[in-house]
Protein backbone atom coordinates (compact mmCIF):
# COMPACT_ATOMS: atom_id res chain seq x y z
CA UNK A 1 0.00 0.00 0.00
CA UNK A 2 1.41 2.95 -0.67
CA UNK A 3 2.32 6.16 1.91
CA UNK A 4 0.84 8.61 2.47
CA UNK A 5 2.09 12.01 1.89
CA UNK A 6 2.87 14.35 4.51
CA UNK A 7 -0.15 16.93 4.66
CA UNK A 8 0.60 18.82 7.86
CA UNK A 9 1.08 23.06 8.12
CA UNK A 10 4.58 21.93 9.35
CA UNK A 11 5.57 19.73 5.98
CA UNK A 12 4.32 22.25 3.86
CA UNK A 13 6.50 24.80 6.39
CA UNK A 14 9.59 22.18 5.85
CA UNK A 15 9.02 22.11 1.85
CA UNK A 16 8.62 26.28 2.06
CA UNK A 17 11.61 26.79 4.06
CA UNK A 18 14.04 24.39 1.85
CA UNK A 19 12.28 26.06 -1.77
CA UNK A 20 14.73 29.30 0.00
CA UNK A 21 17.99 27.29 0.90
CA UNK A 22 19.29 24.21 2.63
CA UNK A 23 18.91 24.01 5.75
CA UNK A 24 19.43 21.89 8.85
CA UNK A 25 16.17 21.58 11.63
CA UNK A 26 17.58 23.67 14.06
CA UNK A 27 18.28 26.43 11.46
CA UNK A 28 14.38 25.74 10.19
CA UNK A 29 12.60 26.17 13.60
CA UNK A 30 14.78 28.88 14.43
CA UNK A 31 13.86 30.83 10.82
CA UNK A 32 10.21 29.59 11.98
CA UNK A 33 10.29 31.08 15.53
CA UNK A 34 12.02 34.21 14.03
CA UNK A 35 9.61 34.70 11.58
CA UNK A 36 6.50 34.60 13.90
CA UNK A 37 5.30 31.21 12.46
CA UNK A 38 4.37 29.42 15.45
CA UNK A 39 0.50 30.72 15.93
CA UNK A 40 -0.68 29.00 13.05
CA UNK A 41 2.00 26.22 12.34
CA UNK A 42 2.68 23.81 15.47
CA UNK A 43 6.36 23.53 16.01
CA UNK A 44 8.05 20.83 18.08
CA UNK A 45 11.28 19.45 17.85
CA UNK A 46 9.59 15.59 17.94
CA UNK A 47 7.22 16.32 15.14
CA UNK A 48 9.72 18.27 13.25
CA UNK A 49 12.10 15.23 12.72
CA UNK A 50 9.02 13.14 12.25
CA UNK A 51 8.18 15.08 8.99
CA UNK A 52 11.49 15.62 7.91
CA UNK A 53 11.73 11.50 7.97
CA UNK A 54 8.51 11.93 6.15
CA UNK A 55 9.49 13.70 3.26
CA UNK A 56 12.32 11.90 3.15
CA UNK A 57 10.44 8.77 2.88
CA UNK A 58 8.60 10.13 0.06
CA UNK A 59 11.84 11.87 -2.06
CA UNK A 60 10.86 15.38 -1.51
CA UNK A 61 13.83 16.61 0.62
CA UNK A 62 17.42 14.71 0.55
CA UNK A 63 19.86 14.98 2.73
CA UNK A 64 22.84 16.96 0.94
CA UNK A 65 25.18 17.31 3.86
CA UNK A 66 25.95 16.99 7.24
CA UNK A 67 27.64 19.69 9.79
CA UNK A 68 29.65 19.39 13.22
CA UNK A 69 30.12 22.82 14.89
CA UNK A 70 32.64 22.54 17.80
CA UNK A 71 31.05 20.05 20.33
CA UNK A 72 27.81 20.47 19.01
CA UNK A 73 25.87 17.40 17.90
CA UNK A 74 26.50 16.46 13.83
CA UNK A 75 23.41 18.12 12.17
CA UNK A 76 22.03 16.97 8.83
CA UNK A 77 21.10 20.08 6.10
CA UNK A 78 18.61 19.29 3.36
CA UNK A 79 17.62 20.54 0.65
CA UNK A 80 14.23 20.23 -2.04
CA UNK A 81 14.38 17.29 -4.60
CA UNK A 82 12.39 18.29 -8.09
CA UNK A 83 9.76 16.45 -6.68
CA UNK A 84 9.47 18.38 -3.43
CA UNK A 85 9.20 21.62 -5.38
CA UNK A 86 6.40 20.02 -7.46
CA UNK A 87 4.91 19.22 -4.40
CA UNK A 88 4.64 22.43 -2.98
CA UNK A 89 3.52 24.20 -5.64
CA UNK A 90 0.99 21.89 -5.96
CA UNK A 91 0.33 21.75 -2.65
CA UNK A 92 0.13 25.91 -2.47
CA UNK A 93 -1.84 26.20 -5.76
CA UNK A 94 -4.90 23.86 -4.09
CA UNK A 95 -5.15 25.43 -0.58
CA UNK A 96 -4.81 28.86 -1.87
CA UNK A 97 -7.26 28.78 -4.31
CA UNK A 98 -9.71 26.19 -3.13
CA UNK A 99 -11.65 26.73 0.07
CA UNK A 100 -12.08 23.33 2.14
CA UNK A 101 -14.34 21.90 4.50
CA UNK A 102 -13.18 21.64 8.29
CA UNK A 103 -14.77 20.74 11.09
CA UNK A 104 -14.31 23.37 14.03
CA UNK A 105 -15.13 22.56 17.49
CA UNK A 106 -16.95 25.97 17.69
CA UNK A 107 -19.25 25.18 14.45
CA UNK A 108 -20.53 21.41 16.12
CA UNK A 109 -21.05 23.36 19.42
CA UNK A 110 -23.33 25.74 17.41
CA UNK A 111 -25.07 22.84 15.42
CA UNK A 112 -26.03 21.31 19.18
CA UNK A 113 -26.33 24.17 21.37
CA UNK A 114 -30.10 23.66 22.51
CA UNK A 115 -28.97 20.91 24.74
CA UNK A 116 -28.17 23.88 27.22
CA UNK A 117 -30.78 26.12 27.80
CA UNK A 118 -30.96 29.87 25.63
CA UNK A 119 -30.28 31.82 28.49
CA UNK A 120 -26.95 29.93 29.27
CA UNK A 121 -26.33 29.59 25.81
CA UNK A 122 -26.44 33.33 25.34
CA UNK A 123 -24.67 33.80 28.44
CA UNK A 124 -21.77 31.65 26.89
CA UNK A 125 -21.43 33.22 23.87
CA UNK A 126 -21.29 36.79 25.94
CA UNK A 127 -17.81 35.12 27.48
CA UNK A 128 -16.52 33.65 24.00
CA UNK A 129 -17.36 37.40 22.42
CA UNK A 130 -14.98 38.93 25.22
CA UNK A 131 -12.28 36.09 25.13
CA UNK A 132 -12.32 36.99 21.00
CA UNK A 133 -11.91 40.68 22.09
CA UNK A 134 -8.93 39.44 23.99
CA UNK A 135 -7.63 37.69 21.24
CA UNK A 136 -7.72 39.98 18.69
CA UNK A 137 -5.75 42.14 20.87
CA UNK A 138 -2.97 39.83 21.24
CA UNK A 139 -2.48 39.10 17.24
CA UNK A 140 -2.86 43.18 16.50
CA UNK A 141 -0.07 43.38 19.65
CA UNK A 142 1.93 40.64 17.82
CA UNK A 143 2.24 42.07 14.51
CA UNK A 144 2.98 45.44 15.88
CA UNK A 145 5.68 44.18 17.56
CA UNK A 146 6.84 41.91 14.56
CA UNK A 147 6.59 45.25 12.50
CA UNK A 148 8.26 47.01 14.64
CA UNK A 149 11.71 44.28 15.18
CA UNK A 150 11.68 44.67 11.25
CA UNK A 151 9.51 41.70 10.12
CA UNK A 152 7.93 42.39 6.69
CA UNK A 153 4.64 42.15 6.33
CA UNK A 154 4.59 39.51 3.96
CA UNK A 155 5.98 37.04 7.15
CA UNK A 156 2.79 38.83 8.90
CA UNK A 157 0.08 38.65 6.54
CA UNK A 158 -1.76 35.64 8.29
CA UNK A 159 -1.81 37.66 11.61
CA UNK A 160 -3.92 39.95 9.94
CA UNK A 161 -6.10 36.71 8.21
CA UNK A 162 -6.36 35.85 12.02
CA UNK A 163 -7.46 38.35 13.59
CA UNK A 164 -9.69 39.72 10.70
CA UNK A 165 -11.86 36.22 11.07
CA UNK A 166 -11.32 36.86 15.07
CA UNK A 167 -13.44 40.01 14.28
CA UNK A 168 -15.71 38.36 12.12
CA UNK A 169 -16.60 35.71 14.22
CA UNK A 170 -16.53 38.29 16.99
CA UNK A 171 -19.67 39.98 15.67
CA UNK A 172 -21.09 36.68 14.86
CA UNK A 173 -21.60 35.40 18.62
CA UNK A 174 -22.53 38.71 19.98
CA UNK A 175 -25.47 39.27 17.21
CA UNK A 176 -26.62 35.31 18.26
CA UNK A 177 -26.42 35.83 21.53
CA UNK A 178 -28.65 38.86 21.21
CA UNK A 179 -31.22 37.24 18.84
CA UNK A 180 -31.60 34.57 21.39
CA UNK A 181 -32.55 37.28 24.39
CA UNK A 182 -35.02 38.67 21.55
CA UNK A 183 -36.66 35.87 20.71
CA UNK A 184 -35.48 36.81 17.47
CA UNK A 185 -34.64 33.20 16.15
CA UNK A 186 -37.52 30.55 14.78
CA UNK A 187 -37.99 27.32 16.60
CA UNK A 188 -36.83 29.25 20.34
CA UNK A 189 -40.51 28.11 21.87
CA UNK A 190 -39.44 24.31 20.98
CA UNK A 191 -36.20 25.16 22.62
CA UNK A 192 -37.30 26.66 25.76
CA UNK A 193 -40.35 24.35 26.32
CA UNK A 194 -37.90 21.35 25.85
CA UNK A 195 -35.96 22.60 29.15
CA UNK A 196 -38.99 23.67 31.14
CA UNK A 197 -39.34 19.74 30.86
CA UNK A 198 -42.74 20.02 28.74
CA UNK A 199 -43.51 17.96 25.75
CA UNK A 200 -42.49 20.29 23.18
CA UNK A 201 -43.98 20.84 19.24
CA UNK A 202 -41.36 20.59 16.80
CA UNK A 203 -40.62 23.75 15.00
Amino acid sequence: MAKRQPDSPLALAVLALLRERPMHPYEMAATLKERRKEASIKLRYGSLYTVIKSLQDHDFIVARERLRDGRRPERTVFELTPAGAARLDDWMAELLARPAKEYPRFEAALSLMPVLPPERVAELLDARAQSLGHRIAEVEADMSSGAKAGVAELFLIEGAYEAAMLRTEQRFVTELAARIRRGDIKGLDFWKDFHKGTRPQRP
